[in-house]
């Protein structure tokens, strides 16, 4: 069974990939809007990244967007060991159509290293492994996106949100399916082009889609996170938060930081976890 390790990352520079079997999760605020433009370094963004950065008609979205990005270039470049900037972004072939506008990947890296970027209303998660990882964190859902959303899923997973009586459970166990579903299909490389009544990804492990583990992560009070990972289940999975620090002028993150406190939890997939502090 998989250990969830939760600590603060401190910060260092230094290349390393994970071992065959870990999962690395980290967490990431939104850096605050009223020092943003002062603190958070954008140099190493590339013009397209720095163009949707400046294109968000909400600043905050702006912010979460640019540390978000800021994060995924310092955490794949500390792992690859090059630069945030020279770090090799492309575009796999989507399985629909076989044009590159598929799964976000790193350039011909050997051994492989596979990354997925998720982030929502303040908060982004990234996720690197050595196989096919899906990641996606959002806002607890409100009643009317339960109420519109809900048609559309797998009919065993609206049978589950059907039997829970209480609408404050519906909400909480909607959100937990729907990181999960996005999570497998940007895994998948199909994103939301895929029906997402298709996959049965509910409650329970053993009718979800052969092949893949999904993990639930607990992100704070205001979101929900879930990691999708082709084949078995990682044999070690540590998440930790990026430091506020790690996104301005000359931060870098420490890939080998620990920093684990808190106490044993149990997530709804039975991973074992230790969680610290969320306000970190």
């Amino acid at each position: 069974m998989p250990v969830l390790e939760f600590g603060t990352a401190t910060l260092d520079a230094g290349p390393r990939l994970p071992a065959a079997g870990q999962l690395d999760v980290w967490l990431v605020r939104r850096a605050a809007l009223e020092t943003a433009a002062e603190l958070l370094d954008l140099s190493e963004l590339s013009e397209a990244e720095r163009r949707r950065t400046a294109s968000f008609v909400r600043p905050t979205d702006g912010v979460t967007y640019a540390s978000a990005h800021v994060a995924l270039r310092r955490l794949l470049g500390g792992y690859l060991g090059l630069p945030p900037q020279d770090v090799p972004f492309v575009r796999e072939p989507c399985p629909g159509c076989a044009e590159p506008h598929g799964r976000p990947a790193i350039a011909h890296p050997d051994p492989p290293l596979h990354f997925s970027l998720a982030h929502s209303h303040g908060m982004a998660v990234v996720a690197v492994s050595r196989t096919v990882v899906g990641a996606d964190v959002e806002r607890l859902p409100r009643a009317e996106t339960v109420e519109v959303c809900t048609p559309a899923l797998h009919p065993g997973e609206q049978a589950e949100l059907a039997a829970l009586g209480d609408a404050g459970e519906r909400r909480a166990a909607f959100g937990r399916l729907w990181t999960r579903k996005e999570a497998y299909l940007k895994a998948l490389g199909t994103g939301l082009s895929r029906d997402p009544g298709h996959d049965y990804l509910g409650a329970d492990p053993h009718r979800r889609p052969a092949g893949w583990t999904l993990l639930d992560l607990p992100s704070g009070p205001r979101h929900n996170a879930a990691v999708a990972v082709r084949g078995a289940a990682p044999e070690q999975v540590t998440v930790r938060w990026v430091p506020p620090a790690a996104l301005y002028a000359g931060g870098t993150v420490d890939l080998d930081a620990d920093g684990t406190v808190g106490v044993p939890v149990t997530v709804p997939v039975g991973v074992t976890t230790r969680v610290s502090d969320w306000g970190a």
